[in-house]
């Protein structure tokens, strides 16, 4: 049954109560900055993916937009009430807007894609399915890009890095970049944060003793616009992050077993 997975769990977030917590399954998470244009023909593929299969909500986070995007947002969750914006009030990167979303989710599972539209909806319920069919032991369900519409150049800075990446971290992923990921909420929560967390999520998941799932998925062009993150491509902004995740899979020690005697 959709939203009936091994995460279903009653625990609150500080600002939720049991209730809100209960009233959804699923939550759909979409960073954006500058992305007025984008914004309505991906909100209608989100509700044409999930409609009907699960109790849902999609949260858009404003990342510091100085065009439309907010009044477009509006508008349209005077249509949808299902939908949702947080702002940040400046920019503060991908990672800081995946986590804000994830932080105000109200569903056990969440789904994270792009919002440029280079990422299609159709392939979000096979994400989600694979979580809850986990048994929970999946931590993290990846969307693996196939026929990317990228330039050549950034195609093999991509490669160059994601094979570095797997030759130090181990993490037995192809393709860190792709924005569809699936996941419980309680267990991304549960890691270290920091800026660029979004991109090691494979790496930090098997630190914590949960098994990943892949999910092709089939990469588009961008709607409209230009890039407003920047790509793990560009080896050099990530390196000291890929220090940083080496240096806490090696520290990783054993999660003790826990029981309480009355």
């Amino acid at each position: 049954m959709p939203g009936s997975g091994p995460f279903q769990t009653n625990q609150m977030s500080a600002d939720l109560t049991t209730s809100d917590r209960g009233t959804v399954a699923v939550s759909i998470v979409v960073p954006v900055r500058n992305e007025a244009e984008n914004v309505a023909p991906l909100v209608a593929e989100i509700i044409g993916a999930l409609d009907g299969r699960w109790v849902y909500e999609i949260i858009y986070v404003n990342d510091g937009s100085t065009d439309a995007t907010a009044e477009r947002l509006a508008d349209l969750m005077k249509q949808h009430s299902q939908l949702r914006q947080l702002k940040h009030a400046n920019s503060c990167g991908q990672s800081a807007a995946v986590r804000s979303g994830v932080r105000a989710a109200r569903g056990v599972i969440v789904a994270t894609l792009d919002g440029d539209g280079q990422n299609n909806p159709a392939f979000l319920p096979d994400l989600i399915s694979a979580v809850e069919s986990g048994g929970g032991r999946v931590g993290l369900v990846a969307g693996q890009r196939v026929g990317r519409k990228d330039t050549g150049f950034k195609k093999l800075q991509s490669k160059i890095a994601n094979g570095v990446r797997k030759a130090i971290l181990s993490d037995g992923t192809r393709d860190t970049g792709c924005g569809l990921k699936a996941f419980p909420r309680e267990v991304f929560l549960s890691m270290p944060y920091f800026d660029g967390l979004h991109r090691f999520l494979p790496a930090l998941v098997r630190r914590e003793g949960f098994d990943i799932a892949y999910v092709d998925v089939v990469d588009r062009p961008r709607r409209s616009g230009v890039s407003n993150y920047g790509f793990f491509d560009r080896l050099w902004i990530g390196i000291m992050d890929l220090a940083g995740v080496w240096w806490l899979i090696r520290r990783k020690k054993s999660t003790p077993a826990v029981t309480e005697v009355f």
